[in-house]
């Protein structure tokens, strides 16, 4: 895994990170955008464009939002890997820890 999303996205979904990702790997769920773990090429175009600095390479992760790269990995444990987040659109769901189901 290269990026993650963490917590500041939460009810913000601006999307630029969306807009500048070049293989189209972050998902939106209802409330936060999630990153594939597979699908990101680590080229980090979107980290520096997200308004609320909620992006972060795996390796930068602060260690009170390090939980959030099993979240966006856990995200797709039933979606799978389906080649681009505009095939399958909006998610309709969060991760447990997002919507407050526990982790």
């Amino acid at each position: 895994m290269a990026y993650v999303v963490t917590d500041a996205c939460v009810d913000v979904q601006d999307r630029s990170c969306v807009e500048e990702c070049p293989v189209d790997c972050i998902y939106e769920g209802d409330r936060m955008m999630y990153i594939h773990p597979d699908e990101c090429v680590d080229c980090g175009r979107c980290e520096p464009v997200c308004p609320v600095t909620s992006i972060f390479h795996t390796d930068d992760l602060p260690p009170n939002l390090a939980g959030f790269a099993q979240i966006n990995t856990e995200f797709f444990a039933d979606l799978g890997s389906p080649g681009g987040a505009r095939k399958v659109g909006r998610a309709g769901a969060d991760h447990p820890a997002v919507t407050g189901g526990g982790s």
